[in-house]
């Protein structure tokens, strides 16, 4: 029999334990000897719940208890996550987190920690939510040169952008939607200003290329600006719009950014709908990977987190490598990336239209019918600076969206 805790429970940390209890044959089967939920950490109590029969308020409780081998931290949040995890290494106890916001501010920390003490700190959880991705990255493709890792890492700005995509609405209507079925927070800034894909193309990017990506140094717009005046223009055009958090290595640079991007039918990721995520991976040898699921929910979360209980426990003396170090890997300026870009105008066409081909050249102009008092037209590959240069020189325009 193992001993491992359960540190919060909330919506991940009572997922954990249903999935150990509800399928515990299979678990304990998989990690090769019983595992005995000891302790569940949290500030509340839970009157009628038989995890008051394990509850405890105090962490110290858990980290001097040398019978706890395995930690399962899914409080959220850098502080009090980061000191207990470092504390909880530090005392040779393996950790599985679901927390991306710590494993995106320490990661390449917590895993140089866990290597010291012969333990492990594994994150699978904190990208994808159930989707395995994370052991993939570090396993899987490791004889691949990724050229490049393009995701729709967020539940809530998917379903919002698909609602506005397949039934017209506006974001805020959508929002509000999403509030009341419980995909998005009462404040959700985290999720429609880009700030959840940010953090984890950050830690999928450093993993893909084994040093430390710093997620503030990413380039990152949210869906707030998106509207369904944008999905008429996409619509018309066979096309979809979808928030990516993207990392690539192109002439010579490697660049990150998170933001919209409007795709065709041929993009892997254009059917990609609802709530669900999908991350695709192109290696020079292995070509295109995708990897699809459920990006967020209680269940497919604490999955993957009992998924790194069970590999903590087969591997409880043994470190797995994992090709992360804290040596900065240096993004590119963004305002050097090319991509095509959308923009929409207000006005007259016939008034605007020789300016607009004198600073961007070969525009594609589409116009929607219902639409009297603006138009749209498509740029050529040209740099973000480029855009920027040419956009100053053109008055009335509403929104531009990049388009791969």
């Amino acid at each position: 029999m193992i001993n491992i805790a359960v540190l919060g429970y909330g919506t991940v940390g009572s997922g954990v334990v249903e999935v150990i209890n509800t399928n515990k044959a299979i678990v304990n089967k998989n990690a090769g000897q019983k595992i005995n939920i000891k302790y569940v950490l949290d500030l509340r109590e839970f009157p009628g719940d038989p995890v008051m029969d394990i509850l405890v308020h105090d962490y110290d409780v858990i980290l001097n208890d040398p019978e706890v081998e395995v930690i399962a931290e899914v409080m959220g949040g850098i502080e009090p996550a980061y000191t207990f995890v470092k504390s909880a290494l530090e005392k040779g106890k393996s950790v599985c987190t679901s927390n991306k916001e710590l494993v995106a501010a320490h990661g390449p920390e917590l895993l140089r920690i866990a290597k010291e003490h012969n333990r492990n700190f594994m994150f699978e959880a904190s990208v994808g939510g159930g989707i395995p991705i994370i052991r993939p990255l570090n396993q899987s493709v490791t004889a691949d040169d990724v050229k490049s890792i393009t995701g729709i890492l967020n539940g809530t700005t998917n379903y919002i952008l698909t609602k506005m995509s397949k039934q017209g609405l506006d974001f805020d209507t959508v929002l509000k939607e999403a509030q009341a079925l419980g995909y998005a927070e009462r404040n959700p800034s985290a999720d429609v200003d880009g700030f959840d894909a940010c953090r984890k193309i950050a830690i999928l990017s450093s993993l893909a290329y084994g040093k430390n990506v710093n997620y503030e140094d990413i380039y990152t717009e949210g869906i707030t600006k998106i509207s369904d005046i944008d999905f008429k223009y996409a619509n018309k055009l066979g096309r979809s719009i979808k928030l990516f958090g993207k990392a690539e290595k192109k002439d010579g640079n490697f660049y990150v950014f998170v933001a919209p991007v409007m795709i065709d039918e041929n993009n892997a990721l254009y059917s990609v709908n609802g709530v669900f995520n999908a991350i695709l991976v192109d290696g020079n040898v292995v070509g295109n990977i995708m990897f699809y699921g459920s990006g967020a929910g209680k269940l497919p979360t604490a999955s993957a987190v009992v998924s790194d209980i069970i590999a903590a426990i087969r591997n409880l003396n043994t470190n797995v490598a994992v090709e992360w170090t804290e040596e900065k890997l240096e993004i590119a300026d963004f305002s050097t990336s090319k991509k095509r870009f959308f923009v929409r105008v207000s006005g007259n066409i016939d008034e605007k239209l020789a300016k607009i081909n004198k600073v961007f050249r070969n525009v594609l102009v589409i116009k929607l019918e219902e639409l009297d008092d603006e138009f749209a037209f498509m740029t050529d590959v040209i740099s973000e600076q480029k855009y920027e240069e040419a956009a100053s020189q053109i008055d009335g325009i509403i929104t531009r969206i990049r388009v791969e």
